[in-house]
């Protein structure tokens, strides 16, 4: 395939919109934020990860933002996450002197000893979400003139504040806006003043000084003093620390990224259900300037086979329970056939709407809120929820008794349909096909029920089931395959699909087969960009859109297992420093890589590209071990002989 950039359309000049890649991303489990390097806030959703902006300017400039920084500078000298937390550190350099610039989305300890939550369905723990964006700077070196700018603009930006001041002081600030139930509450060391619908400070830092500023918008409050502020702020970065030393991470160069995969997975799940939504925002745009835009901050049951992958593999037990269980409740409360996506508490209806107000990242228009995807047949949804009850009896080696009916009725329905076309693992927008990926999802729903089954000695279900898998089994590969030997997108086509990279990590075929390996070398050699993979050709599917779109990352991944799986290990070996290579400043990952400028594309960050990666990763450096185990035996051998 050509190599022509993505943005080799798009006027030149500056742009006011950062790179997607450049965002720091903020999560406190139930809301997650987007900073700018120049400072600013231009993401932060209320009262839950899926709930109306407050701050929107990545989606249009007069959305809403909040910046604190310097007043005369807004590219940072340096950006960090401290390690192992989801604390962002910034600092400055300016003529006059630097200063540091810590923000982070407080923890604290669990708040509901006298009453009992009223969003929280999963186990208590010992911690709880603060409800407060906390700000502090310190000031390193000579002085600076800081600034802090706070202009909220509720529901996605439609509806502006009025500040008031709190006490008697300018100390403290409530914004409120007419019919909006959030009410959002400014704490500061800095004297506040009012601008119309912003809330303003200016203020000269000298060396040695520090400065706070606590956005809040519940009853929990913010920390009234720079003392109190620091505490708190130490608190959630060790509340991170101590989340990740619960973790299994080896000891290799690659390590770092792995723990920063993880703390994003746990950043994107809402903790009082255990959902983990798909990414943090809504409508980034798949192409430059392009309608491919969609809004992920809902829950996929699609993403639960790889996100236990991830967590079990990673040693986070506990939280790949709760998602497991928020899947099992999801399906038990399901009087029809299971949904392929669902909101944060289970909601089941997200009807996609168009902000109509919004211009859109870059001018990417439509802005959409839902997502209309929600009611589309995807068979692949069942042996997702399947294969996910499969690994989770695995780690336990016990199958609650609550999940038999369920997963009953998953497999039937699988076998009910598995011969009807769909939308496939994609969502496309066209007309229904008979997908392979969809098949062989039927075929792990089958194939892991009688496993299940025969778990449960229920050896009638086992026998029929198994036959039934035996059937799909035979019937894709009498169709799916073209005379080269390849594995194609769906029955009535030649076009390759990147979801035929799981075809070997599902099991479906094994790795030493040779249609197999013909599959994954067709996808490296023709549905790749300067490596990167694409999950299909978009002028030979018809996905109800048009324009293009740029590599999609977790195929990549994908690419990178499936290779490992074949035993092409130097390759994949290869590839997998290529990707890793592609992180974001933050080392996070974007939906999509236009190959040729490396910027990242779609919504940020993309969960699904950090599960890939978590797996990709273990792949490869699992291979590596088993290559020095093998060259140790060789060379014992070969003394050995010697002797």
């Amino acid at each position: 395939m050509a190599t022509r950039s993505l943005f080799d359309d798009v006027p030149l000049g500056g742009s006011t919109f950062p790179p997607i890649a450049d965002y720091a991303f903020l999560s406190d489990g139930e809301v997650t934020a987007l900073v700018a390097p120049s400072g600013n806030v231009e993401w932060l959703c209320l009262p839950r990860m899926d709930g109306p902006s407050v701050f929107g300017a990545i989606l249009d400039r007069d959305a809403g933002g909040f910046r604190i920084g310097p007043a005369d500078v807004s590219v940072p000298a340096a950006r960090r996450y401290l390690p192992g937390t989801m604390v962002v550190e910034t600092s400055w350099g300016t003529r006059g002197g630097w200063i540091i610039v810590r923000d982070v989305l407080l923890i604290g300890p669990w708040h509901h000893e006298s009453e009992r939550s009223h969003t929280h369905r999963r186990s208590p723990t010992d911690y709880d979400a603060d409800h407060v964006l906390l700000r502090t700077v310190r000031c390193v070196n000579g002085e600076v003139q800081l600034v802090m700018d706070c202009e909220p603009a509720f529901d996605y930006g439609r509806q502006r504040g009025h500040w008031e001041y709190a006490t008697d002081g300018y100390h403290e600030a409530i914004c409120r806006a007419d019919g909006i139930e959030v009410e959002l509450k400014i704490t500061t060391d800095m004297r506040i003043g009012f601008e119309g619908p912003r809330a303003a400070t200016r203020t000269l830092i000298k060396e040695g000084e520090t400065r706070f500023c606590a956005l809040s918008w519940s009853g929990h409050g913010g920390p009234a003093t720079y003392a109190e502020a620091y505490r708190r702020l130490v608190w959630t970065a060790h509340h991170w620390q101590h989340w990740l030393d619960r973790g299994e991470f080896p000891d290799h160069p690659w390590r770092t990224h792995l723990q920063r995969s993880a703390l994003t997975l746990k950043g994107l799940t809402y903790s009082p259900t255990g959902a983990m939504i798909a990414a943090a925002t809504t409508s980034l745009p798949e192409t430059p300037g392009g309608e491919r835009n969609w809004d992920y901050r809902y829950s996929w049951i699609r993403d639960s086979t790889f996100m236990l992958w991830g967590l079990y593999t990673l040693g986070f037990d506990w939280e790949a329970n709760d998602f497991f269980y928020f899947v099992a409740d999801a399906a038990e409360e399901e009087a029809d056939e299971l949904q392929i996506m669902y909101g944060l508490d289970g909601e089941r209806v997200l009807t996609e709407q168009i902000l109509e107000h919004l211009d859109g990242y870059q001018g990417a228009r439509p802005v959409r809120i839902g997502n209309g995807a929600y009611d589309q047949r995807q068979h692949d949804v069942w042996g997702a929820m399947l294969d996910s009850v499969y690994l989770h009896t695995k780690s336990r080696d016990h199958l609650d008794e609550r999940l038999w009916p369920i997963l009953k009725r998953q497999v039937e329905s699988a076998l009910e349909h598995w011969r009807q076309p769909d939308r496939g693992i994609w969502e496309v927008r066209g007309e229904p096909k008979h997908f392979t990926s969809s098949k062989i999802f039927c075929w792990v729903a089958a194939d892991r029920g009688a496993r299940l089954a025969r778990l449960r000695e229920d050896h009638e279900s086992a026998a029929r089931w198994q036959k039934a898998a035996d059937e799909i089994h035979a019937d894709v590969c009498a169709n799916a395959v073209d005379d080269r030997g390849v594995f194609v997108q769906h029955y009535d086509t030649k076009a390759l699909d990147a979801s035929q990279l799981l075809i070997p990590l599902l099991r479906f075929l094994p790795a030493d087969d040779e249609r197999v390996a013909a599959t994954v070398r067709a996808i490296a050699e023709e549905l790749s960009v300067d490596g990167l993979v694409c999950r299909y050709r978009a002028d030979q599917t018809d996905d109800g859109f048009s324009g293009a779109e740029g590599t999609f990352t977790i195929c990549s991944f994908w690419m990178v297992s499936a290779l490992t799986e074949i035993g092409e290990s130097s390759w994949a070996r290869a590839l997998c420093e290529k990707l890793l290579s592609y992180a974001s400043p933050l080392q996070l990952y974007a939906e999509e890589i236009d190959a040729r400028s490396g910027r990242h594309l779609g919504n940020f960050p993309q969960a699904f590209t950090h599960l890939a990666l978590i797996n990709a990763v273990m792949h490869v450096i699992r291979a590596d071990e088993q290559l020095r185990v093998d060259v140790d035996h060789e060379m014992l051998s070969a003394q050995r002989r010697e002797a």
